[in-house]
């Protein structure tokens, strides 16, 4: 079974090819970053403008990748939501009129089911259930998986997700857009202990998260160093700021799976290519005798074949899929 995937929920337009659930024939995704940087962060309007662009010469780029015609896919999966609604829209409505003309069976996939999937791209797959940290730009959940498309969502945050206030503290110490590569390349030769900034535990036992303490907390010590007229001490900062960040996502991830007795975890999204997490959540994991799976970078952040696989099983459960569904801003896994 060839399965075409399609993805534009933010600012990435992507495209897939998968053959059933184990091999990836092509993935290609056309970055706007070089458009969005000049404003500090993603213009939803020009977001949209630039699928419209994009979107037939990267899915006719996956096909002739993948050395097959479109007469040959046997099931398009694209991506409903969440995410910016104009840039869904481009994907999904692209997707049902390909999907129309073609006479190819179509299926909408939400966003957050890919990136807690996409680990069973690697060779090496977790065994359910497990709990999944998706950590990006526009969300941080913690969720309980129980099979290919049953998931129970556990704790989100309730502000700032952790890939946001990567971006603002980026943007706050002067560095462009995308902020967060950024701030994790400076940490790396800076003390993650010069400054104690907060971490944002909640409630007790609580698995919800919240960054925009933290943000603020970066924010007030800039301005108080500025006050004395100290030179900001830039490395120092982002390994304070990032350590802050992966602390609470490291423990409550952990904290989740004591709680449902699991001894599996599983990382996705974009921030989970971020080496101090991957590397704490090894150490940690390792200690609380977990058994942790973490897909390569380039299935942590936004992709189709990630998608193109979630698809696949949202196919196998026989979902209905009517053209007049439409796409949706917030994940309905719960």
């Amino acid at each position: 079974m060839l399965i075409l995937g399609i993805e534009s929920s933010c600012d990435d337009t992507a495209a897939a090819v998968l053959r059933n659930e184990t091999t990836i024939l092509s993935s290609v995704l056309t970055s706007q970053d070089a458009i969005h940087t000049r404003f500090g962060g993603v213009v939803p309007e020009l977001a949209s403008r630039n699928h419209l662009e994009a979107i037939v010469p990267v899915v006719r780029q996956a096909l002739s990748h993948a050395e097959v015609l479109l007469e040959d896919i046997d099931l398009i999966a694209v991506t409903q939501g969440p995410g910016l609604i104009g840039s869904l829209l481009v994907g999904f409505s692209y997707a049902k009129a390909l999907s129309f003309v073609s006479n190819i069976p179509c299926v909408g996939v939400d966003h957050m089911a890919g990136h807690i999937l996409s680990v069973f791209l690697e060779e090496e797959k977790p065994e359910f259930p497990f709990i999944s940290l998706v950590v990006s730009g526009g969300t941080s959940s913690i969720y309980l998986a129980t099979s290919f498309h049953d998931f129970k969502l556990l704790g989100r945050t309730r502000d700032d997700a952790a890939g946001e206030a990567f971006d603002k503290v980026a943007k706050l110490l002067g560095f462009a857009y995308p902020g967060g590569p950024i701030v994790s390349k400076e940490a790396k030769s800076g003390d993650p202990q010069a400054i104690q900034f907060p971490r944002s535990w909640l409630e007790k036992d609580s698995l919800d998260f919240s960054f925009s303490g933290l943000k603020t907390s970066v924010l007030n010590h800039c301005n108080t160093e500025k006050q004395k007229n100290n030179t900001l001490q830039l490395a120092d900062i982002c390994a304070s700021f990032q350590e802050a960040v992966v602390d609470v996502l490291v423990e409550k991830t952990l904290m989740a799976a004591r709680q449902h007795n699991i001894s599996t975890v599983v990382l996705g999204g974009g921030v989970s290519s971020n080496p101090r997490l991957r590397e704490h959540m090894q150490k940690r994991s390792r200690e609380e005798g977990k058994m942790l799976f973490i897909p390569r970078p380039e299935y942590c952040t936004d992709n189709a074949a990630m998608i193109a696989f979630a698809g696949f099983h949202c196919h196998r459960q026989c979902l209905d899929f009517s053209y007049d569904k439409d796409v949706y801003c917030r994940s309905l896994l719960a």
